[in-house]
């Protein structure tokens, strides 16, 4: 194992399940020591459990990131649990209601916004300022979306959210490039996870309109995702910050 992530201090939010979990059980390989950060503890715990009997390094806090207390407190955690922290996937997110704009409610957009764009914020903010603090640099990402490029019909407010982690990503790392941080997002086309299936329960899309809309004719895998997500929190991705790389199958070159 090339343990590209050794001893490095990194927080996963959204680490229970889907994207988060295969990201996280992957940089568990790669050495890294982890902080799962989520609301649905019985499932992080779960994440955890299986990192630690893997020989890998982890603990959990429970984290909602549309609440500033408790994004400080799970860097607090991270800092004092692992004396560090050296970088973070901040990945928690929700789908939203995938309804016309005529049709979505104003709380509706409220909610997708304030998780999908306010959550990562508030993280990246608390991140930073971590980092100067500790005067080594970092590295953090986060998850964008396919949806943070180019526009969904009926994802008025998941688009929203998305194409704003895709600007915060951009102006955040300009801010601190010469601080030895860097600043990334993913942003996964259509990855087979559990939110892939409720959106596609919820509004009858079949999976083979799905991978019709991939040029590769398949559907992304989460470890995929965490693979990329692995090299940009790495050193060997050291002159790059500011991208939005789509893992995509090529759904943004159509």
């Amino acid at each position: 194992m090339s343990e590209l992530l050794k001893d490095k201090s990194i927080i996963i939010t959204g680490g229970s399940t889907g994207i988060g979990r295969a990201t996280a059980l992957r940089c568990a390989a790669e050495g890294a020591a982890l902080l799962i950060a989520d609301v649905n503890d019985e499932q992080g715990a779960a994440t955890v459990a299986e990192i630690c009997a893997a020989g890998g390094r982890a603990q959990y806090v429970h984290t909602d990131v549309t609440v500033t207390a408790e994004v400080r407190h799970m860097i607090a955690v991270a800092r004092d649990v692992y004396g560090r922290l050296d970088g973070a996937f901040n990945n928690a997110g929700i789908e939203g209601n995938f309804t016309s704009i005529v049709k979505m409610t104003e709380d509706e957009y409220d909610r997708t916004v304030n998780v999908d764009l306010k959550g990562v914020w508030l993280c990246v903010k608390y991140q930073i300022e971590a980092f100067l603090e500790q005067g080594a640099g970092g590295s953090i990402v986060s998850t964008a979306s396919v949806a943070g490029l180019v526009g969904t019909r009926g994802g008025s407010a998941y688009c929203a959210a998305k194409h704003g982690v895709v600007g915060l990503t951009k102006s955040t790392a300009l801010e601190v490039a010469r601080k030895n941080i860097r600043v990334n997002a993913v942003c996964p086309g259509i990855i087979e996870t559990p939110m892939l299936e409720r959106m596609r329960s919820e509004t009858n899309v079949t999976h083979a309109s799905l991978i019709a809309q991939e040029p590769m004719e398949r559907l992304g895998q989460a470890r995929e995702i965490g693979e990329a997500v692995v090299w940009l929190l790495s050193d060997l991705a050291s002159f790059v910050t500011g991208t939005a790389m789509p893992v995509d199958g090529g759904y943004t070159a159509l």
